[in-house]
């Protein structure tokens, strides 16, 4: 500590991310990041972008993308606001829509960024568990009908990933509205990281429910971790609200060769399809063959799975994986320390995997 430090920042527990190593010849299966780059045509895009332009500042409105990504949804760019990756789009959500004087829910193993961002805006949050099969119950996120009044006080509003994050298991969509019908005064947020590997977008509901907000990231599917970029669908209400927060903040959060090469990722359909069902197939062998080895695997619509081994602790096998230079997510949060998530590398990558793992099981 330091004592130019703001008593705040003395508080603050901040979020860890995945380790992003320095060494040669990793297989790295820890981050989510897609395991096949990006289209030819953001490269093509950005390199486009990259001249004499760059002297000017970049749209801070985003228009062009705004309405890109508006047409794919059949919404209108009014519906849509962005920022410089899903986590700072999320972070904006935490301080423009997400009520300061009651509790945010959300479950009590997801991102674990929701809780850093309640410290960093000095926010209350409750946690709701998932089940004893990790699944989230939409039950425990419906007020009671005998007291709604008193129920939608006590809430400052709701976020859950779908899928959920780390064990991948997703809901459907009629799940979903449930959670948003019964919660109409305060903002429900749907962070859809994962969403196209498998689930079902909440997009679909936007039109009907004022109160939803559903958050998305180039990161995954689109094989742009690198580039940053997020963005957020929902009624032109929120977005202003979120727009009254950017604006703010950082009035251009998204640079010019970001803006560029996220249009073309998302023209790109035929890529998009390509390289996503080659990771949900990849994903479904490498399910069945751990399955093989004996361990238990959770159902993913995600870009990763959650599993774990009767044998050994989720903190070991991360370690003797790490030894043999692959790299997985190991959680110490109690309930989950015998899991370690896996993101889905190329079919070779995962094939190393397999080997280590049986060497490791010998």
């Amino acid at each position: 500590m330091s004592r130019y430090w703001s008593s705040l920042v003395e508080q603050l527990d901040p979020y860890v991310p995945g380790e992003q190593p320095r060494v040669q010849n990793l297989i790295k299966l820890n981050t989510n990041e897609h395991p096949y780059g990006p289209s030819a045509r953001v490269i093509a895009a950005i390199a486009a972008a990259n001249n004499d332009s760059l002297r000017l500042y970049p749209d801070p409105t985003s228009l062009e993308l705004r309405q890109v990504i508006a047409s794919r949804f059949k919404l209108t760019a009014e519906h849509v606001f962005v920022g410089n990756g899903s986590d700072e789009v999320l972070a904006h959500v935490f301080h423009a829509l997400l009520k300061h004087d009651a509790p945010v829910v959300f479950p009590d193993i997801s991102y674990s960024f929701y809780p850093v961002y309640c410290g960093l805006y000095q926010m209350q949050f409750r946690t709701v568990p998932l089940d004893e099969n990790l699944c989230l119950d939409v039950e425990d996120y419906i007020p009671d009908t005998g007291d709604k009044a008193s129920a939608h006080a006590q809430t400052g509003g709701i976020i859950f990933p779908n899928p959920n994050a780390p064990t991948g298991r997703g809901l459907e969509l009629a799940q979903i509205e449930k959670v948003v019908a019964a919660n109409p005064d305060v903002v429900v947020v749907i962070d859809e990281a994962y969403v196209d590997f498998g689930a079902e977008s909440a997009a679909s509901l936007i039109a009907q429910y004022p109160n939803l907000l559903v958050v998305h990231t180039l990161s995954k599917s689109r094989s742009l971790a690198g580039l940053r970029v997020g963005y957020a669908l929902g009624h032109p209400d929120l977005v202003q609200g979120l727009d009254r927060v950017k604006n703010s903040f950082n009035s251009y959060p998204l640079d010019r060769l970001a803006q560029a090469g996220a249009i073309a990722a998302i023209q790109d359909e035929d890529h998009f399809e390509r390289s996503r069902q080659a990771v949900i197939r990849t994903r479904e062998q490498l399910t069945l063959d751990l399955g093989l080895l004996g361990f238990e695997v959770l159902p993913s619509q995600a870009n990763f799975i959650f599993a774990r081994h009767p044998t050994l602790a989720g903190e070991q096998l991360a370690s003797m994986l790490r030894a043999k230079n692959i790299l997985v997510r190991h959680f110490k949060t109690l309930r989950i320390a015998d899991y370690v998530r896996i993101t889905i590398g190329t079919d070779e990558q995962c094939g190393q995997l397999l080997e280590a793992c049986k060497e490791i099981l010998l």
